[in-house]
C-alpha cells in the first residue's frame, strides 16, 4: 500500500485542520498544521516585542528566524505545536495572534523558511498537511489536493463559537471583519497567494455535514492509495 501526500488548502475557519487531523488519524499518517507554523512565528515576534500596535519590525524578525524551531508532537491523540520546545498550541489560537499573523505570513523570507521545513516532513509520503499554499507551492505533486471554502458568515460563526468556548471575549462582528481582512490579504499577497491549486477538488462545506464530508474525503484518499483513479 503506497503512502500518499494529501494537501488541504482553503479559507480560514473552513475546518481544514479538523478534517486533516481526522484523515491523518484514520490513515495512520503524520498531520502537519502549516497555519500553526506561521502563528508560532507570530507568537515569537509578539513575545520578543517585534510586533507593537500591529507594526512588525521586519529586519529584526528575519535576523531571528534561525533561532525559531517549530515541531509537532502527538500526546494522547492530541496534536501539539512546539515553539522552541514549548507547547504553544493554545496560545497561537488567540484573537491577538489572528490579528497579526498576516504581517508575518506575507514575508517572502518567512514563507521560504516554512516551506523548507514543510517539505522535509513529506519526503517519505504519508502526510496530511493543511494551509494556504500546500497544493500550489509546498506539494504541487500531492496525489490528493483539496480546496475547502464556505461563506464568510458561516466561517465567522464557527470561529466565534470556538473563541467563546475557549473563554475569550470577542464580538461576532470582530471575528467576521478579521476573516474578511485575512481573505483579502491571503488572496492578494505577492508571494504564494491563496489560489485553487491545479487539479484540486473544491469543497464548499457551508451546509455540509462534517461526517459526510469526512467520508467523502476518505474515499477520495482511498481511491488514490489503491490507484483506482
Amino acid at each position: 500500500m503506497r503512502r500518499i501526500i494529501i494537501s488541504i488548502d482553503g479559507h480560514s475557519s473552513t475546518g481544514k485542520s479538523t478534517v486533516a487531523k481526522q484523515m491523518a488519524a484514520e490513515l495512520g499518517y503524520a498531520y502537519i498544521d502549516s497555519g500553526a507554523m506561521y502563528r508560532s512565528v507570530t507568537l515569537y515576534a509578539k513575545e520578543q516585542g517585534l510586533i507593537k500596535e500591529n507594526i512588525l519590525q521586519k529586519e529584526a524578525l528575519l535576523k531571528a528566524l534561525p533561532e525559531i524551531k517549530i515541531n509537532f508532537s502527538w500526546d494522547k491523540g492530541v496534536n501539539k505545536t512546539l515553539l522552541n520546545g514549548r507547547d504553544v498550541s493554545e496560545l497561537i489560537r488567540s484573537m491577538e495572534i489572528s490579528e497579526s499573523v498576516s504581517l508575518v505570513a506575507t514575508l517572502p523570507e518567512v514563507r521560504a523558511k516554512m516551506v523548507e521545513i514543510q517539505r522535509s516532513f513529506g519526503v517519505k509520503g504519508g502526510v496530511v498537511m493543511d494551509g494556504r499554499d500546500i497544493g500550489s507551492v509546498v506539494f504541487p505533486e500531492a496525489e490528493l489536493k483539496l480546496f475547502m471554502t464556505a461563506s464568510a458568515e458561516v466561517r465567522a460563526q464557527r470561529r466565534y463559537a470556538e473563541l467563546l468556548a475557549s473563554g475569550q471575549e470577542v464580538s461576532y462582528q470582530a471575528v467576521l471583519d478579521n476573516l474578511q481582512s485575512r481573505d483579502t490579504m491571503d488572496s492578494q499577497r505577492a508571494v504564494s497567494p491563496l489560489i485553487v491549486p491545479e487539479g484540486a477538488i473544491i469543497i464548499d462545506n457551508s451546509e455540509m455535514n462534517p461526517s459526510d464530508q469526512f467520508n467523502m474525503i476518505l474515499q477520495l484518499a482511498k481511491d488514490r492509495i489503491y490507484r483506482r483513479v
